[in-house]
């Protein structure tokens, strides 16, 4: 047990030093995020009235929160195949430990990276002038882990089953975007139109950002209790997911 525990510490230790040492991943991940709270965000705050009341800037921040946790999660399935490339995963997988601690140790290192991210976006949209309350921060915190969670598993997922980066790459730009635009991260979903409600439901990203949201603005098109059940289903599935599929890579 202590040596599954060393393990998983090591590879979430790791996973928080190639976060660090590597700036250009830092400021990249967090430049389209800041345009969209700097320039939509601040140009349109006045713009056109919402259904919940306050500004465009405060209603989109849980949205691209929830985009930021997204992006810096699934971004950990491009460390497994760097790992895959330059031989690092083949020694991990000879190691003595368990496949479940690989992924767990991977999945935490990958999840923190993306909730560094995310509190990093959250005190830029404070500066920006969004009023945010947030009605509990151990609460928060949790949820933001959760979305983490999640995504960092789909991350791993895909990964297991590609060879190169190209393709990851590209399968990670036709998955987020739309992922992204249909969760409502940037429209109140009950303005939206019926067919697009119903397809927002299918989206997981659609329950991590009005999760965010009840807990910062203290509303959400989707109850908290709703976004909660569905968010923790999926990442439930995902995780399975990964395990079945990183399993099945070849030492």
């Amino acid at each position: 047990m202590n040596r599954e525990i060393e393990g998983i510490y090591a590879l979430w230790k790791r996973e928080l030093i190639t976060f660090a040492r590597s700036k250009s991943r830092v400021i990249g991940s967090l430049g389209m995020p800041f345009f969209f709270l700097a320039i939509l965000g601040t140009g349109l705050n006045n713009a056109f009235p919402l259904p919940t009341g306050g500004n465009y800037l405060q209603f989109i921040t849980p949205g691209i929160i929830g985009m930021v946790l997204m992006f810096g999660s699934m971004f950990s399935g491009i460390i497994v195949l760097m790992d895959r490339q330059f031989g690092f995963l083949k020694e991990t997988l000879v190691a003595p430990i368990s496949r479940l601690s690989i992924v767990v140790g991977k999945a935490l290192g990958g999840a923190t990276t993306a909730m560094i991210q995310g509190t990093i976006i959250m005190v830029i949209a404070l500066f920006l002038g969004a009023q945010i309350q947030i009605l509990d921060v151990a609460m928060l915190f949790a949820f933001m882990f959760l979305i983490s969670i999640m995504f960092v598993s789909l991350g791993i997922a895909i990964a297991s089953t590609l060879q190169d980066m190209h393709g990851f790459q590209l399968i990670m730009n036709f998955m987020i975007m739309p992922l992204f635009f249909l969760s409502g991260a940037l429209f109140p979903l009950s303005s939206a139109p019926e067919p697009l409600r119903i397809i927002s439901m299918l989206d997981p990203l659609t329950y991590g950002v009005n999760g965010l949201r009840f807990i910062l603005l203290g509303h959400s098109d989707v109850s908290f209790g709703v976004s909660l059940a569905v968010t923790s289903a999926f990442t439930v599935v995902f995780i399975a997911i990964a395990m079945y599929l990183f399993n099945r890579i070849e030492e």
